[in-house]
C-alpha cells in the first residue's frame, strides 16, 4: 500500500533552506564596510608600501652584495697565530690617530679582519663611525670604512637602509615607513576577510580572464603571503618613531624590557692607569679584559666597548644577531680585571626576546641568506599585489567612472552591537598607533565632506 502524497502534485515538498544565523548575517554586513576600506587604504597607502617592498628587497639583497664589495676590508688570508688585541689597536690607532675609541669588534672567524670603530672622526656622519680594519695575524691595516648601526653596516648597505627607512630625509622621514608599516596589517587582513567572504568558485585563477583573473591572482598571493605581511607590520612597529615609543613604554610597564648592563667599576674606579684626579676613563688591558669575557662564556663575536667615565668599566658584549642569538654581556673593572656585572640573553624577559628576534628576521640576520631570500619573496609578493590592485582598479572603471569604489554609507547596515565595539577598538589602537588612526580618521572626514557635497548636487552612487 503506497503513502498518499503530501502535495497536491504528488511531489515530495522542498526542504526550506536554514535561516542564516543572526551572527553570520551580522558578519556579513561588515563586507561592503571593510571592501571599502580595503580599497581606499590599498590606493592611497600603496605607493608607500611599494617604495617600502622596492627598498626592503633592496636591503635584503645587499648583505651579500657587501661580502663582495668590501671583500678586502672584511678577510684575510688565514695565518698561523692572532696577535694580542692590544697590538692590533695599537697599528689601527698609528694609522688613524683621530677620534677616540668607541668599541672594537675582534675578528670572529678565522679569515675575518678585526675592527677598530672610532667616534668623533671628521667628515663622518656623528651618526656613523669610523671602522678601521686590521688583519689580526699581521697588524696590517687593510683600510677603513664607515660604519652604521649594530649589525655593522658599510656604506652600500647604510646606503640602502636609510633609504628604506626615511628616505634620506632624516626623521620626518620615518613618517612613511611607519605609515607603511601602521597599515600594512590593516590591508592584509582586509584582503583575507574579503578572499574567504567570496564563494570557493570565485576564488580560481584558472579558465579565467578580464578583471576576474586579475582578482584571483591578487587573493591568492595576498593570501599565501599574508602571514609575512602581518610580521613584518608587527616588527617594523617595534622601532618606530611613535608606534615604537608606545611599545617601549607598554613593556616597560609590564616588565618586560630589554635589561641592561652596569658599567660601574665599584671601587677601583678612577685608580686604574689613566684614570684617577683627571676624571678620564680608566685604560685597561684589552687582552686581560677579553680573557676575563672568555672565561665567563662569551664567544665570538664579541665587541669590547672601554668605559664612558672614570667611575665605569669596560662592557664586552656578543653581537651575534643570527641563530642561534648570542647577546650575553658583561662588565670589567679595568682596575682588577674583575667582572662586576653579567646579563645574559637566556634571563632576558619573554618579550625582550621576542623583540630582539623579530628585529633580526625583519632585517634579514637571524636566519642568513634564508632569511634574506625570504624577505625577498615577501617583498616581491608585495609589489604584485600592488600592482594587480591598481590594474583592479583601472579594470573596474565604466565609461568615465574610473574605479569607482563601494557606495557610500555601508557603516550605516553593521548592527550597533558589532559597529560600537569596533570602534572602541579602532579608537585604541588609533592611540598606540598614530599613523593609523590620524590617515583613517583623516578617510573618513574626507568621504563624509565628498558624501555630503554629492548629497547637495543632487548625486547618486550606483553599486558597481
Amino acid at each position: 500500500m503506497s503513502t498518499a502524497p503530501t502535495t497536491e502534485t504528488g511531489e515530495s515538498p522542498k526542504p526550506v533552506p536554514d535561516a542564516p544565523e543572526p551572527r553570520a548575517a551580522a558578519l556579513r554586513t561588515l563586507r561592503p564596510l571593510v571592501l571599502r576600506l580595503h580599497f581606499y587604504a590599498g590606493v592611497l597607502v600603496a605607493p608607500f608600501l611599494l617604495v617600502a617592498a622596492l627598498t626592503g628587497m633592496l636591503y635584503a639583497a645587499s648583505f651579500q652584495v657587501e661580502k663582495i664589495v668590501y671583500a678586502d676590508e672584511l678577510t684575510v688570508p688565514v695565518g698561523d697565530r692572532e696577535l694580542p688585541i692590544s697590538e692590533q689597536v695599537a697599528a689601527a690607532r698609528k694609522a688613524h690617530p683621530e677620534g677616540t675609541i668607541s668599541a672594537v669588534r675582534v675578528s670572529p672567524e678565522d679569515d675575518a679582519t678585526t675592527r677598530v670603530l672610532l667616534s668623533g672622526v671628521p667628515g663622518v656622519d656623528e651618526t656613523h663611525v669610523l671602522a678601521v680594519f686590521v688583519d689580526p695575524y699581521t697588524a696590517k691595516v687593510r683600510g677603513s670604512l664607515e660604519q652604521y648601526g649594530s649589525t655593522g653596516a658599510l656604506p652600500l648597505r647604510t646606503w640602502i637602509d636609510e633609504f628604506h627607512r626615511d628616505l634620506h630625509l632624516g626623521e620626518n622621514g620615518r613618517l612613511y615607513s611607519e605609515l607603511a608599516a601602521s597599515w600594512l596589517w590593516v590591508i592584509a587582513a582586509g584582503g583575507i576577510a574579503l578572499w574567504f567572504g567570496r564563494r570557493r568558485a570565485q576564488r580560481k585563477v584558472r579558465g579565467t580572464s578580464g578583471r576576474r583573473r586579475t582578482l584571483g591572482l591578487h587573493g591568492t598571493v595576498g593570501v599565501w603571503a599574508a602571514a609575512g605581511f602581518f610580521f613584518l607590520s608587527a616588527t617594523g612597529l617595534t622601532w618606530s618613531a611613535y608606534a615604537g615609543s608606545n611599545i617601549d613604554t607598554l613593556r616597560t610597564s609590564l616588565g618586560q624590557a630589554t635589561p641592561a648592563i652596569s658599567a660601574a667599576a665599584g671601587d677601583h674606579a678612577g685608580h686604574g692607569d689613566g684614570g684617577g684626579a683627571s676624571g678620564k676613563p680608566a685604560e685597561g688591558d684589552l687582552d686581560k679584559i677579553l680573557a676575563a669575557a672568555r672565561a665567563k662564556g662569551l664567544g665570538d663575536p664579541v665587541e669590547i666597548v672601554p668605559p664612558a667615565d672614570a667611575a665605569s668599566g669596560y662592557v664586552v658584549r656578543q653581537i651575534q644577531r643570527s641563530w642561534p642569538e648570542k647577546q650575553d654581556a658583561v662588565a670589567v673593572d679595568p682596575a682588577t680585571n674583575e667582572v662586576t656585572d653579567t646579563i645574559r640573553f637566556a634571563d632576558f624577559p619573554v618579550l625582550a626576546k621576542l623583540t630582539r628576534w623579530g628585529i633580526d628576521a625583519h632585517t634579514g640576520v637571524l636566519f642568513g641568506l634564508v632569511n634574506q631570500l625570504a624577505l625577498m619573496a615577501l617583498a616581491l609578493s608585495l609589489i604584485l599585489l600592488i600592482l594587480w590592485g591598481y590594474r583592479m582598479w583601472w579594470q573596474r572603471g565604466r565609461d568615465s567612472a574610473f574605479g569607482r569604489p563601494i557606495p557610500r554609507g555601508a557603516w550605516q547596515q553593521v548592527p550597533p552591537q558589532i559597529l560600537v565595539p569596533a570602534l572602541a577598538a579602532v579608537a585604541v589602537l588609533g592611540y598606540f598607533v598614530p599613523l593609523l588612526g590620524i590617515p583613517l580618521a583623516a578617510f573618513v572626514v574626507v568621504d563624509v565632506v565628498l558624501g555630503e557635497i554629492a548629497y547637495r548636487k543632487g548625486r547618486r552612487t550606483y553599486a558597481q
